[in-house]
């Protein structure tokens, strides 16, 4: 393969790279497969060094046999890790699902014990598992598998924190559940709070950790939850009580969008006003979030070592709940859908163009570099990834009685685990 990729790439770019690099790889391969062995698994070959890396390689050869294109060749399987996954040169955004039944999810609902009943959707009764074994293919790379050893010899001696609001702590949970179990019983520990919540892997002396931060600016609502969000008032330049948490971090994986869509004006404060909340001003959302995503970027410039601290920010999680953005008008939003769409680009009206741009734009400005895990469109396609019915509500599983009725209760904006956010957390570990 490498030796074809090699003159695929020499007769596009038209003798623009020297040919001696082609054939070096091309007699790398070859004294590899004879004089290493070789073996074959469900995550496919596997070789004791990576051959030469190229750009657009899963291009090469693609086999269409309909939704399950399964098992085509190592080169059209997203399993296969030879390549060297490239952050300059990988596009993570831009692809498509592919059904393989021949990967298995790392755990499940039952298996990992940390996953809230939220998430829990086959153990609360989802009885479809096509969900389970769509994966992401990404255009120009190969999205590296998730190793939970290899994961956790990265945080050895580290601590990691994932930053925001549910969805944040949906992404959490699944990157515990995809490390613990190679983590014997004793090695492991879940101290569990309302703000802030720890996991830790005592053997590499590494820590997963989530903080509750809805808004990641402070409010009056982000402890002590206000149910209306008309009540609720968001202080735009206070961070610093939450951000003192974050001190000390060796990795910080932020996100902070659910929270802002409401379908009200937002109601923003700042300053210092001698009549308190009172003093607060309506906007369309963008703008206090803009606002917000300034007060965070000024503190993470202004505090981050970079040497000791790489930083993370986690593009909005769409929501699915409207049936016609997918063309399925007998649906009822997210319920029952069984597969992702299909058709490239598919955008809903459960992501915000305006605020992606707010965090193009504020993040595109900032002294520290962050990197940026743009799920957003690759989730998109995954209306049949959530909780729907499959959740819980206040707390409570949802009664028979609500379960048939998807039109109010069917949750189309958390995720199944596991799930989609496995990928996110590939990318993660990709990025790592």
């Amino acid at each position: 393969h490498s030796f074809i990729m090699g003159w695929a790439k020499y007769a596009r770019r038209k003798l623009s790279l020297p040919v001696i690099t082609g054939i070096f790889c091309a007699l790398t391969f070859t004294v590899l497969l004879y004089t290493e062995r070789i073996t074959t698994s469900s995550s496919g070959f596997h070789f004791g060094i990576k051959t030469c890396p190229r750009r657009n390689a899963a291009k090469l050869k693609k086999h269409h046999t309909g939704v399950r294109e399964l098992k085509s060749s190592p080169l059209d399987n997203p399993t296969d890790d030879r390549f060297v996954f490239d952050a300059e040169e990988c596009s993570l955004n831009n692809g498509k699902w592919v059904f393989n039944t021949s990967i298995k999810p790392l755990y499940t609902d039952r298996t990992c014990p940390y996953i809230d009943r939220q998430y829990s959707c086959t153990k609360n009764g989802r009885d479809d598992s096509d969900y389970l074994h769509w994966e992401w293919r990404p255009d120009d790379c190969i999205l590296p598998r998730f190793d939970p050893k290899i994961a956790l010899r990265k945080l050895q001696g580290k601590r990691i924190m994932f930053v925001g609001d549910s969805i944040q702590r949906n992404m959490w949970e699944s990157f515990v559940c995809l490390v613990q179990s190679v983590i014997p019983e004793g090695e492991k520990s879940m101290k569990l709070g309302r703000v802030y919540s720890v996991f830790k892997a005592k053997e590499y002396n590494a820590s997963i950790e989530f903080y509750w931060a809805p808004f990641l600016v402070e409010s009056n609502t982000d402890i002590h939850i206000i149910a209306d969000s008309k009540q609720r008032i968001i202080k735009v330049d206070s961070i610093a009580e939450r951000a003192k948490q974050w001190l000390g971090v060796d990795i910080l994986v932020f996100n902070t969008y659910v929270w802002w869509m409401s379908g009200v004006k937002a109601k923003a404060l700042w300053g210092e006003f001698a009549n308190g909340e009172e003093g607060y001003e309506e906007f369309d959302t963008p703008i206090p979030y803009k606002l917000a995503l300034r007060t965070w970027a000024n503190w993470i410039d202004s505090t981050i070592d970079t040497n000791k601290t790489k930083v993370f920010f986690t593009t909005m999680s769409p929501t699915h709940q409207r049936n016609e953005d997918w063309g399925n008008m007998n649906g009822t939003r997210c319920f029952n859908e069984t597969r992702p769409v299909m058709k490239k680009g598919h955008w809903g009206v459960g992501s915000n163009k305006d605020l992606m741009k707010a965090v193009v734009d504020v993040i595109g400005r900032m002294k520290v570099p962050v990197t940026v895990l743009n799920i957003t469109q690759l989730s998109e396609y995954r209306i049949d990834g959530h909780a729907s019915v499959y959740g819980e509500l206040g707390g409570k599983l949802l009664t028979d009685k609500q379960k048939a009725d998807p039109s109010n209760f069917a949750d189309c904006i958390h995720w199944c685990l596991p799930g989609v956010p496995d990928t996110w957390n590939r990318m993660l570990y990709a990025y790592l």
